[in-house]
């Protein structure tokens, strides 16, 4: 093992000040407005300790709150960020503020010697990350998009069925991440700051899905926005993604849904699953036989239908539990850590995120267009 990354963190609102909290108390968990509630996925004993990778240097924040908030978890609060940059004992910084100031703060950094994880969206559009990667291969120093949510547990249940083919070849996968809350009241409304749904989870649903298909060519693009709740942000997103293998995942995030449908549904043609929440409530439900000799028609509205009769169990399909997955919560953390000590290859790599970020721009040219948008990178 390296050693351990003395880690300085510029914005501590609710991201940053999480990574203080996990990173300060050697543990990871950054659930620290959660009490006495289960969390999928924190309790997992496959969790690294990353107390001998990560140790936190100080944080640095404009608002004078966040600063007390910090030195009453007894962190240390540099004055500002560049006292944070010029401090010799610093590594790495960790960058959780406002989207459009993350590049300029990348670049200082890494012109400072600092090694970088930033927080999502990595940058603005897919330039800035152009501008941004260059100036980490020129420095020699690590940029690491914090692209996080390719460990979440019920991500990692419906990429196991996937790739292992539970229900065999899957032609259709809906992820919908719904909320009734709005956009949050802060620089995540403001469109200059890099506000917005797509910015916001988007970048998370989209960044999944590429992960999961592995460099598979996306060729359609289509997407719609809405602005139900913010009249200057995207509050909901929509989008299809349609792959060269005839595979098509629908893509959603609301703000304004008191009543949500599943988290994930996933169809195959030998059988379909569902994740109806975080809690991870759900099944999956796999065909054994297409015998239809016994098909009873069902009664559908003002008539019959055979077509749409639901199949009663039996020998025909079984219904099983979702399937367990193996995963550690703390693994970006632990190998950022590796990546910065030369020990690893980047998880989440630069030319990943530059995809998704290209991906969402042909979102937002596909909603201004209103049309399909083609996708050739």
């Amino acid at each position: 093992m390296g050693k351990k990354i003395r880690i300085g963190i510029v914005g501590c609102g609710g991201m940053g000040g999480g990574h203080a909290v996990a990173i300060f108390s050697g543990t990871g968990n950054a659930i620290y407005f959660v009490k006495d509630a289960h969390v999928p996925g924190f309790d997992s004993p496959a969790t690294t300790d990353i107390s001998k990778m990560l140790e936190l240097a100080g944080i640095v924040d404009i608002d004078p709150a966040r600063q007390e908030w910090a030195r009453g978890f007894g962190m240390y609060v540099y004055p500002d960020y560049e006292t944070m940059l010029a401090d010799p004992t610093v590594d790495a910084i960790l960058i959780a503020t406002p989207n459009h100031l993350h590049k300029e703060e990348a670049i200082q950094a890494m012109r400072a010697g600092k090694h970088v994880l930033c927080e999502k969206p990595v940058m603005l559009d897919s330039n800035e990350l152009l501008e941004v990667m260059a100036v980490s291969k020129e420095t020699g120093m690590v940029f690491y998009p914090r692209q996080n949510r390719e460990w979440d547990e019920d991500y990692l249940i419906i990429k196991k069925i996937y790739e292992e083919k539970l229900i065999g070849n899957v032609f259709n996968i809906k992820c919908k991440v719904m909320g009734s809350r709005g956009i949050p009241g802060d620089w995540r409304g403001v469109k200059a700051y890099g506000g917005g749904m797509m910015m916001d989870w988007g970048v998370h649903i989209i960044d999944r899905i590429v992960a999961m298909m592995k460099g598979e060519k996306i060729t359609k693009v289509y997407c719609d926005l809405s602005y139900i709740t913010n009249p200057e942000c995207d509050d909901g997103i929509q989008v299809t993604l349609t792959f060269e293998s005839g595979l098509r995942v629908n893509l959603e995030v609301g703000t304004c849904h008191f009543v949500n449908e599943p988290l994930w549904c996933i169809y195959g043609d030998m059988g379909s699953a569902e994740i109806l929440n975080w809690k991870l409530q759900g099944r999956m439900v796999r065909l054994n036989s297409w015998d239809e000799k016994d098909t009873t028609p069902i009664l559908a509205g003002a008539g019959l239908t055979k077509t749409m009769a639901p199949r009663m169990g039996g020998k025909s399909v079984e219904e099983l539990p979702l399937p367990k997955v193996e995963f550690d919560h703390n693994e970006l953390y632990k190998n950022f850590a590796e990546v910065c000590n030369g020990e690893a290859e980047q998880i989440v790599t630069q030319e990943h995120a530059l995809r998704v970020l290209r991906l969402m721009e042909a979102c937002f040219k596909s909603y201004e267009t209103g049309e399909t948008v083609k996708f050739e990178k």
